[in-house]
């Protein structure tokens, strides 16, 4: 199933591998961002209809 890399196997395994560990990366701050933003946002309401 894998091609044949001859003496190029490390470099490019270790690419694949640190490119799929930093979109893991960028998926995850991203998520714990968007849950930051909507936990601030519905503080924001809240204390927005209390005052109204």
């Amino acid at each position: 199933m894998m091609p044949d890399l001859g003496k190029y196997a490390e470099a490019v395994l270790s690419s694949y591998v640190l490119s799929i560990l930093l979109v893991v990366a960028l998926v995850a701050v991203s998520i714990r961002r968007a849950r930051k933003m909507k936990n601030a946002l519905e503080e924001v309401e809240k204390r927005g209809k209390s005052n109204g």
